[in-house]
C-alpha cells in the first residue's frame, strides 16, 4: 500500500469490494478522494480497470451510489475508478462569481494554462497519469484501461482517449458536452483555464480531436433527447458530424423520453460496461 494513501470508507459489494481513500496529489497540489470496486475476482489475480468521470458538481460518490455498475462490473471482473471532478480545498480557487459550472466540482478535465488556475486544475494529467500510476500500483489490476463518463465527464473521457493513442482500449461516453468551444460551459471554463485564444481550445474538444484522431477506437455514446441540456450545451449533432467527416467509428444512441439524470445512465450502464469489457478482455 502507498504510504500517502489513506482508506475513507469500505463497503462489501456483489461479491466485491467498495473503497474510497484520499491521498495528496502532486500534480493538483491538493488532497484528492477517489473511489474503487474492485470485482470479486481482483482477489485472486489482476483485473482491467474502467476509468469513470462525473459531471459538473458531481464527486466520487454520485456514480458508485446510483449508477447500479457494481454487478455487472462483479461478473464481469473488471474494477472501476471514480476519481472526483476537480482539485479541492481552501487554497485551490473557485469560481469568482460562485456559480457551480466552474471551479471546484467543475475542473473540466483539462491542463490549465493561466493563472491563478494552472497551479491546480491540471485535472487531465491527474485522471490520466497521475491516478493511474497510483492505481496500478497499489492494486491487483492490469495496465488495460477503459474510460467513460457523463456530460462535463463524457467530454473528459472523450479528450482522455483522443489525446492519448494506445493508453485506452475501449471509450464510451453519457450525454457528454461534444464540443466546449460551442455552447456556455465550454466557453465560460475554457476562457478562465486556457485564456482568450481560442485556438488553443481546439486541442481540448472532442468534436476536432475526432476530425485528427491517428487512433479509432470504437466509441459508444447515449444520449436522452428528454435532455434539458441537449440544445444549448451538448449538441451530440457536432459529434455525428465529425465522426462522419473523419470516418471515425462512433455509435450514437438518442434515447426516447430520458433525461441528464443518473436514472438514465443506470438504464444503460449495462451496455457500457459490455461494450469494454469486449475490448479490455
Amino acid at each position: 500500500m502507498t504510504a500517502d494513501l489513506t482508506i475513507v470508507s469500505t463497503n462489501r459489494s456483489f461479491g466485491g469490494w467498495h473503497k474510497r481513500y484520499r491521498h495528496t496529489s502532486r500534480t493538483l497540489g491538493c488532497d484528492m478522494v477517489f473511489a474503487v470496486f474492485l470485482p470479486p475476482q481482483a482477489e485472486t489475480g489482476r483485473v482491467p480497470v474502467l476509468y469513470w468521470l462525473s459531471g459538473l458538481t458531481c464527486t466520487d460518490e454520485n456514480f458508485m451510489q446510483k449508477a447500479g455498475a457494481q454487478k455487472l462490473a462483479a461478473e464481469l471482473g473488471i474494477t472501476i475508478v471514480c476519481p472526483d471532478t476537480s482539485p479541492r480545498g481552501d487554497h485551490v480557487p473557485a469560481d469568482p462569481e460562485k456559480h457551480w459550472d466552474f471551479g471546484h466540482g467543475a475542473g473540466f478535465y483539462v491542463d490549465a494554462t493561466q493563472e491563478p488556475w494552472a497551479r491546480h486544475y491540471r485535472m487531465h494529467d491527474y485522471v490520466t497519469r497521475e491516478l493511474p500510476d497510483l492505481i496500478e500500483a497499489t492494486f491487483p489490476v492490469t495496465d488495460r484501461r477503459g474510460i467513460s463518463g457523463h456530460s462535463m465527464g463524457g467530454h473528459g473521457a472523450i479528450v482522455c482517449a483522443l489525446r492519448n493513442p494506445g493508453r485506452y482500449a475501449s471509450v464510451s461516453a453519457f450525454a457528454p458536452i461534444a464540443s466546449p468551444l460551442s455552447c456556455p460551459w465550454g466557453e465560460k471554463a475554457l476562457g478562465h483555464l486556457l485564456g482568450a485564444d481560442r485556438s488553443g481550445w481546439k486541442d481540448w474538444d472532442s468534436a476536432a480531436l475526432i476530425q485528427s484522431a491517428t487512433e479509432k477506437l470504437p466509441l459508444l455514446v447515449d444520449q436522452g433527447d428528454a435532455d434539458s441540456f441537449l440544445i444549448t450545451q451538448l449538441k451530440p449533432h457536432l459529434l455525428t458530424q465529425a465522426a462522419e467527416a473523419a470516418g471515425y467509428p462512433l455509435t450514437l444512441r438518442m434515447q426516447p423520453g430520458y433525461d441528464h439524470s443518473y436514472y438514465f445512465i443506470a438504464s444503460f450502464i449495462d451496455d457500457h460496461l459490455k461494450h469494454h469489457a469486449a475490448a479490455l478482455r
